[in-house]
């Protein structure tokens, strides 16, 4: 019994000295790893390198010098751009987002003073598709940006707008703060707001000898009370109405029917008198453009007096039409 006791603590003793070899040799291997690291991190190879060539040399030291330059360039830069900051910054000091908003609210109540009267017709909304009155609420947010953001904007009007309307209720969904917009939102129609002399109804249909010619009106047909064919001039002694329309089915003379309707001029931008067709891959021209897009010229024409000018600026290239060399007249307000 005294033999197996003896022989069981020397198996037993055996092992833990098997043991602790086993960890100091981890321990050894974990040193000299640390070493190896630490060697590498103080840039002190493991053993010395070979001596590098010349040729490698003469690289090592052109890459230095291209990096050293780049350095210096990018300081400059920054240098350079610093200073024109601060040259702007004295020259159009940076206005804060408040203050900007103020100036805003304040030119747009001085429009409705003293700017250009300017209509959206929303008579013709219920001939509309969901998807068209969707992408109409989207047109009255792009042209009130539009307004918000030029030097003089115009006295904007929203009319025939009905409260209970799917435009309204898509105006409000897709638009924030639509109902806070610094305009007028009115159910009555221009000619309750404005004597039917001074209103000029823009339609793409206007052309010379159109008021001698009958037009259709649903179940009637009328008569349209007179024609300019092409707008000359920006004033503020005329009202322009916009047809507040999208038509994807593109039904001819909406919007000429809409003023023979109402009995009041109509006119055209004049797209004729001062561009011309380019050529295309699709072999597309197209002269109807969404009300933002009409707004857009109207307010570059009265900030500048040049059709050619607003044209050539707003009108979409997309569309088929160019900025002829020589334009057949120039605006006269």
């Amino acid at each position: 019994m005294t033999a197996i006791v003896s022989e069981l603590n020397e198996e037993q003793t055996n092992g833990i000295l098997e043991m602790m070899e086993l960890l100091c040799i981890d321990v050894l291997e974990e040193e000299d790893v640390s070493d190896k690291v630490e060697d590498v991190l103080r840039g002190t190879p493991e053993r010395e390198q070979a001596p590098l060539s010349k040729n490698v040399l003469r690289k090592q030291r052109h890459w230095e010098r291209k990096l050293a330059a780049r350095k210096s360039k990018r300081k400059e830069e920054k240098l350079r751009r610093k200073l024109n900051r601060q040259t702007a910054d004295v020259e159009h000091p940076q206005l804060t987002k408040r203050v900007m908003k103020a100036v805003t609210k304040e030119r747009l109540a001085e429009a409705r003073s003293s700017g250009v009267n300017v209509c959206v017709d929303l008579g013709m909304t219920h001939r509309m598709s969901d998807k068209e009155t969707s992408r109409l609420a989207a047109q009255l947010r792009r042209l009130y940006g539009s307004n918000k953001r030029a030097s003089k904007p115009f006295h904007l009007f929203l009319t025939s707008f009905r409260e209970n309307s799917r435009l309204l209720a898509e105006c409000v969904r897709m638009n924030a703060g639509f109902l806070n917009y610094i305009l007028e939102r009115t159910e009555q129609s221009c000619l309750d707001i404005f004597p039917p002399g001074r209103v000029v109804y823009l339609s793409p249909d206007a052309q010379e000898g159109s008021s001698s010619r009958p037009v259709k009106h649903e179940t009637t047909t009328l008569r349209l009370a007179c024609v300019l064919s092409a707008l000359e001039r920006v004033d503020h002694d005329t009202v322009y109405v916009l047809g507040g329309l999208v038509d994807e089915s593109i039904q001819k003379t909406l919007s000429l029917s809409r003023a023979a309707e109402l009995g009041v001029r109509v006119a055209r931008l004049p797209i004729d008198e001062h561009m011309q067709k380019i050529a295309n891959h699709k072999n597309f021209h197209s002269k109807i453009l969404a009300i933002n897009q009409v707004f857009d010229i109207l307010l570059a024409v009265c900030d500048t007096g040049s059709w050619t000018h607003a044209l050539d600026k707003c009108f979409p290239a997309g569309k088929g039409f160019a900025v002829a060399s020589h334009p057949h007249m120039t605006s006269k307000g």
